[in-house]
Formats: structure tokens, sequence, C-alpha cells
């Protein structure tokens, strides 16, 4: 990376005015490292997949696989698994979009990302308030409230390969009540042979002031119908027409999601009570297309749950609550047909009929406290502490055991698939933060914090054994280290940089006989800088940059014939992440930005033996008011017409590829009032 890159990757477009993620509430003055997208740039973007509007936020890459599928990296590689979702919080409105133990690695695209008033993200551990699965970060979604414009709009864009969306609004809001219905659906076919999907999203608020408590309710729901198309293979396929294949046309995948939550709040003995009840439902069935025998997974979740907040004002600031929150899953994975095309051990020990069978109930209660006291006139401390219990019971609706589902035994030693016996576990975990926020003058400040957050074992990982495993003896991993922070703010420049140094511990991973284990240690370092400055006639300059150094500190031989070494960096985690964009605002011609997205490059495999080159990007986005209440909009992306990889990956020799699209121009055009 030249010097001129790097210095251009210092830039970004977030703002840090409110923080809910971390306390569920405005405050002013944290110490987390917190990057809020707001509005008006979630309009601006116009994403069509999360992954090239998180591209903002320094540290944060959300790699896109086929269709809406993504995985998700936060001050972290890009983490692979059953259970590694649990290292990411993703929450609508406060509340966490999955129950403890269930989260899905796609579970980012049943938020309503592309709707929100604001989404906000947090780097590194969610220590206090949000728990297990904050243990890398998290990220939030805020909707836009009735009474905030446009209370009437309609957008209807055009893209290629039959891309076709349309979102719009409704709002009201009178003295006795008010309301909002935000809708979303799009339908699109892809570059790639059979690839497409169709999804839609809905969002619906009511609100009733003049009641006791400020009533108000928020129902959310989702649905994606996607034709899947897999990895692509060999080296550099990405790079000639390989990248057009699709050698999964039978995959797919079918989700749906139903969230309902209410909110009350009270005044109460020098601050508020603050009382969210809350249901959710999703179900996802998809063909797993990237194992032999491609067996059909059936899933679903069922969850109510409570949070509780005392919030108190005074000498000492600070919260206190309670979450409690009960959920049932299921989980079903058939092979329809013997497996013939494989080596003779995979066709041995990968039958056909069920693999797994399960129901796992759940029980989770957490307790957190947080006090924060100002020290003279511009320093402010905090200090808090968070226990959480999480219990399960697991049913086993299948033979135990790794026999076919008639009872009899595989060759080569028994079958791969093993069901436990029914049984339960428990999980109790505590995490803390210390912090620290001192203004060194109007425009200066500078932060500190020290955090141990945690995630639980997801009930994939404890019950989808394999081989000669009964029972998973895991622990909860824990991400522990400090952050730095250093912040300047006038009325045309602001600038942020953050460092921090982590340790985590008891890494979940499946070892080389096939055992869920969780000895793994790894470590986290890296700085990041962001930056926003507005120029004389409109013209505007932002963008972000991050290095990471993430490294292994233990050694194993692992699963797809892969050596951990002590030393190494990890696999899947570029060094260098960064972006850059360039605006004008103007009346005559419209507002244009020219965003530069650079990503670095990084290893394919845990041994270290192949890289990724990384690759940089330029996109072009236009829009123009025709009139008082129409706008037309324009978006060019990958400008420069680049072959790259979203995503490269080594796996059992074999070098796969989900390859990014070439040039595309999207138009849109948008009424509102």
């Amino acid at each position: 990376m030249t010097m001129a890159m790097l210095v251009l990757g210092l830039l970004t477009a977030t703002e840090l005015d409110r923080v809910t993620v971390t306390a569920r509430h405005a405050v002013e003055a944290r110490p987390e490292a917190v990057a809020v997208i707001d509005a008006a740039q979630i309009d601006v973007v116009a994403a069509i997949h999360p992954n090239e509007l998180f591209g903002r936020v320094p540290g944060v890459w959300i790699s896109r696989g086929s269709g809406q599928e993504l995985l998700t990296a936060i001050r972290s590689p890009v983490l692979t698994g059953p259970g590694a979702c649990g290292a990411f919080a993703i929450l609508e409105d406060g509340v966490p979009i999955r129950p403890t133990a269930f989260c899905n690695v796609n579970n980012l695209f049943e938020a309503a990302t592309e709707m929100a008033g604001s989404i906000e993200v947090l780097r590194g551990p969610g220590a206090v308030v949000l728990g297990s699965n904050a243990l890398h970060g998290a990220i939030a979604t805020t909707p836009r409230r009735p009474g905030e414009a446009p209370h009437r709009a309609v957008t209807v864009t055009a893209g290629p390969h039959g891309f076709r969306r349309i979102s719009g609004t409704l709002a009201d809001v009178d003295r006795d009540h008010a309301w909002r219905l935000d809708g979303y659906g799009v339908s699109t076919g892809s570059f790639r042979d059979g690839e497409g999907y169709d999804q839609q999203k809905l969002s619906l608020q009511w609100a009733v002031p003049t009641w006791s408590g400020s009533p108000s309710v928020l129902l959310s729901a989702s649905n994606l119908n996607q034709e899947t198309a897999g990895f692509i293979t060999g080296r550099d396929a990405f790079r000639d027409r390989r990248r057009f294949d699709n050698q999964n046309p039978e995959a797919f995948r079918d989700a749906f999601a139903l969230r309902v939550q209410g909110r009350w709040s009270w005044p109460l003995v020098g601050g508020w009570l603050e009382w969210v009840p809350y249901a959710r439902h999703d179900a996802m069935r998809f063909l797993q297309h990237f194992t032999p025998g491609k067996p059909l997974e059936e899933n679903d979740s069922r969850s109510a749950g409570s949070q509780l907040m005392w919030r108190f004002e005074g000498r000492w600031r600070g919260q206190a609550g309670f979450d409690v929150e009960h959920a049932r899953g299921d989980l079903l994975e058939v092979q329809a047909q013997p497996l013939t095309d494989a080596s003779p051990f995979q066709n041995a020990v990968r039958p056909a009929g069920r693999h797994y069978d399960y129901r796992v109930a759940t029980r989770m209660l957490a307790g957190f406290a947080e006090l924060e006291r100002t020290v003279g006139v511009n320093t402010r401390l905090l200090a808090g502490a968070r226990y959480e219990r999480l219990r399960l019971a697991y049913d086993n609706r299948a033979g135990d055991g790794n026999l076919r589902e008639d009872g009899t035994a595989c060759g080569f030693g028994g079958c791969l698939f093993n069901r436990p016996a029914d049984r339960r576990d428990r999980f109790d975990h505590a995490s803390a933060q210390f912090g620290l926020h001192h203004g060194l003058d109007e425009r200066w400040t500078v932060s500190a914090r020290f955090a141990r957050g945690f995630r639980f074992p997801q009930a994939g990982e404890l019950y989808r054994l394999q081989r000669g495993q009964a029972v998973a003896d895991l622990r909860p991993e824990t991400l522990t280290g400090p952050e730095l922070g250093l912040a300047y703010r006038d009325d045309r420049l602001a600038l942020e940089l953050h460092a921090y140094d982590y340790r985590k511990r008891n890494v979940i991973l499946r070892d080389a006989q096939g055992f869920n284990i969780s000895d793994g240690r790894t470590r986290h370092r890296g700085i990041e800088a962001s930056v926003r400055w507005q120029g004389p006639a409109g013209l505007w300059l932002e963008g972000n940059a991050a290095y990471s150094d993430q490294r292994y500190r233990f050694d194993r031989a692992v699963a797809g014939g892969e050596t951990i070494i002590a030393g190494n960096p990890i696999d899947t985690a570029p060094r260098w992440l960064a972006g850059t964009r360039i605006g004008l605002d103007s009346l005559t011609l419209g507002r244009f930005e020219l965003e530069w997205r650079h990503q670095g490059g990084y290893f394919l495999d845990a041994g270290n033996t192949e890289r990724y080159g990384g690759h940089d990007l330029l996109d072009l986005r236009w829009a123009r008011p025709l009139s008082e209440r129409v706008r037309l909009t324009a978006r060019l992306a990958n400008l420069g017409d680049r072959r790259f990889a979203e995503r490269a990956d080594l796996a059992f020799g074999e070098f796969r590829y989900f390859p990014g699209a070439g040039r595309e121009l999207h138009i849109g055009v948008s009424w509102s009032r």
C-alpha cells in the first residue's frame, strides 16, 4: 500500500453522537469504540448486500457469499463453523434478533438494515449490557421512528440481471398515538448461472405516548427465498470464465423470521425504569451443498424474554438490570440419497437418512450493573459487571450414537455423525469492564477501556458431534484486553483513532479427529482510524482504515488436514481494510460520491501455505432532485470492472472462491413527502 493510499484510508463517515448498543439508552462520552451509520448514509449507499454498507466502519468486514449469505468479522478474522456467529451480537432496537445458543452465521440478513434509522457497530467485547454473543462486537439497528421523515415515501430501483427493488413508508403522528410502516422487497438474478433471490422485509411500529409508561410496539418480519451458487473451484477461478459457473445448481436457502417487542418506561427514584418484553420465531431450510451427500437441513427456534433496566442520574450515574429468556430450537438434517461419487471412506461414513434430529430448550438469566462518576470537570470514570447463566436441555429424537438410521453400523469404524444421548448442560460466566473518558479541551478527548467479554457454546457445537465423541466438554470463549482512543472534532474536521490488544481463550474448533474442543488461543491487535472533513463549496472527504495483526497462540492439527502453528497469522484475516469517499454536493449537478474500497491480502489456510492478494474497487454514486418530492439516483459499482474474490479459501487442497460481480449500474427513482 502506498503512502497516498494510506493517507486516504484514514478517512470515514461514521458519527459518534449517541451510543445505545452498549447502554440501551442515549449517552455521551463513553470509552467504547462505536460507529454510527445514520439514515442519510443508509439512503445514499442503498446497499444491495450488507457488505457495501459496513465497509464504511473501520475494522469491520462483512464477507459476501452467494445471494444474501455472509460471514462477519469485527476486529477478528472471518469466523466459520456452527458456533462462529456467537462471536457477534445482532440486535434490533436493543433486543438480540436470535436467542442465546441459536445463532446462525447468516442471520444479519434478517435485520432491517436497508430501512434503519441508524446502525451502530460496537467494535470489541460488549461486556456489561450485551453479555454472551457480543465477544468481538455487536451490530444494532434502530428503526426510523414515526415522527422522523419521510412520512410518505416510495423508491423503485432497477439494475442488471433482472434486479428489481421497491421500498416504501407510511407514517402518522398525532396527540394520542403514532405509527409507522416500512416495507422492502427485492427480486434479482445474478451474473452467475442459476443464482438469484427474492427477499422481503417489514417493520411496523405503534406508540401511545399518552398512556402510562408511554408504551410502544415494534413488529418485524423478513423472508428470503434464494437459489444459491456455491464456491467456484480451481486456482484463480475468479479471474476467468469459471466465475460465471454454478457448480451447485440444486442449492437453495429459504429463511423466515418474525419478531415483536414492547417497551414501557416509568419515572423511578431519580431516574426511570424500562421494561422490554419480546418474542421471536425463525425458521430456515437449506441444502448443504458444501458437504458430500448434500443433506437437507431444517432448523427453527421460538423464544420469549424480558429486559428490565433501571437508569438513574445524579452525582453517581448508572444502570442496573436483569435479562430473562426462554427458547426452544429444533434441528433436522437428512441426506436423501446414498453417497456414491466420493472416496470409499466418505461413501461409507455418510449414509442416507437422518444424521441429526434434536430439540434443545434453553433458559437464560443475567444480571448487570454499571456505575459512572464525573471526576473534576472533564473526566468520567465507569465500571460495570455482568453475570449470566445458560441452561440447556437436549432431547435427541434419533438413535443415540453414530449408527445409520436403521440401527446398522457404517464401515471404517462407524458413521461420521454421532448423536449424543439426552443430557442437560449449564454454563455460568461473568464479564466486566473499566473505562475512562477525558476531555483535554473543547476539541480533543482521550479514552481508555479494559474489558472482558465471553460467548457460550452454541447448540450446534455441543450436540452436532462426529465419530467417537459422545460429549463435547466445552468452555465459554473469552476475549480480554485494553483499548485506547483519541478523538478530535471541530466545525469542519472529525478524527478518531483506536488501538486494541486482545487475548482470546477457550477458542472452540474441530480437531483432526473430528472432536469439538475448546482449548485454542489467539491474539488480536490493531489500530483503527476514521476522519471526516467538510470542505468549501459542498466538497467533502471521508474514509476509514484498520490495520490488524491476528495470530494463533497454540499448536493443533485441525479438521481438513490443516495444522495450526503458534505464531502463524490467522487465515482469512486481512492485515488492511480501508476505504475512502470523496464527494461534492451541488445544487445544480446533484450529489456525487466516489468511493475507493481496499481489502488487503490474507492467508487461505491455517498452515499459511497460500494467499489471496487482496483487491481495490471503485464505486460511483449520484443523486439529484428532479422536483421538491422526486429524486433520481444512480450507482455504478466496480467502476474498473475488476476481477476479484469476495472471499477466498483453501480446503482439502482445493482453491475455493466466491467471485465478485463486474461493473453494474443501478438506477432508482424516489418520491417522498
